[in-house]
């Protein structure tokens, strides 16, 4: 194990759960499948694990139309017949090593030092290149088809897999990983997360903000919930406007609801409300 275990970061607040399956994954060497609504931070423990540990972070963002071996490595043949034609290259055209470049898979498995590996938004993939990718992770190796050469990981990378539960993910894929749902923080957790962010923010204000969130977030027909990422923006905006009325903000009104929902329904339905009824 590590000879420090994680445990948040100044600015990512976690829970007791959240701290406790991460350092297991990373004793038993297991990747860690988060899943959560967006905006719940699932990316973001990512980028705090390699913080805290003081590891390099490698991000593979999944796509739909990915195909396993683009997140191995890369042959570029376009490059190498161009160097073939003109003959003014300096390397070496008959060594197809010169040509071959890695995914990100392939760069964390040939770094020097142990690095954080985040595979992003994995239920975008197929289900062939979930179990695929969960195989070369597991042997910790893969072939380079071109020249017949064997890359092994100098150092087994943590593995941290998110998932936005937009579509199951294969058994096999979970039997593979450990597991961890992110909940969406209650009103506690998040005042923690605030004072943190926002450490000279008066209480009352704090509270008056957190309400109006969550009222907010529980508008009936709404399609995106504004997340934790926009709750702190809304925050900033807040401080930022010299106009900002703290007063009037205690009686009802919602000013900035633009930084909160970015979907034009969303945003007139929140607009409509308030218009209507103080909160």
């Amino acid at each position: 194990m590590e000879n420090k275990n994680f445990s948040g970061t100044d600015k990512y607040v976690i829970d007791d759960e959240i701290d406790r399956i991460v350092n297991i994954s990373i004793e038993l060497q297991m990747p860690l499948l988060l899943k959560g609504e967006p905006g719940t931070g699932k990316t973001m423990l990512a980028y705090a694990i390699s913080k805290h540990l003081n590891m390099s972070l490698i991000v593979l963002n999944v796509k739909s139309s990915m195909k396993l071996i683009e997140a191995l490595y890369q042959y570029d043949t376009l490059t190498r017949l161009n160097d073939s034609r003109f003959k003014d290259s300096k390397r070496d055209v008959s060594n197809i090593e010169n040509y071959i470049k890695m995914g990100k898979i392939g760069q964390a498995f040939t770094s020097e030092k142990r690095i954080v590996l985040l595979i992003d938004e994995i239920d975008k993939a197929d289900s062939d290149f979930q179990d695929d990718m969960l195989d070369v992770l597991d042997q910790m190796e893969f072939d380079i088809i071109e020249t017949d050469k064997k890359i092994r990981a100098k150092k087994r990378p943590i593995i941290i897999i998110t998932s936005n539960a937009k579509k199951d993910l294969s058994d096999p894929f979970l039997g593979r990983c450990n597991f961890h749902h992110i909940a969406f923080p209650d009103p506690k957790m998040m005042k923690k997360i605030i004072n943190v962010h926002f450490p000279n923010l008066e209480k009352k204000l704090t509270e008056d903000i957190i309400k109006s969130f969550y009222q907010l977030r529980e508008l009936e027909g709404i399609e995106k919930k504004p997340a934790t990422r926009e709750l702190i923006n809304w925050i900033r905006a807040l401080n930022a406007d010299s106009d900002f009325n703290k007063k009037k903000f205690f009686s009802g009104e919602i000013p900035f609801l633009g930084v909160l929902f970015k979907k034009s329904g969303d945003y007139n339905r929140a607009l409509n409300i308030r218009s209507r009824r103080r909160f």
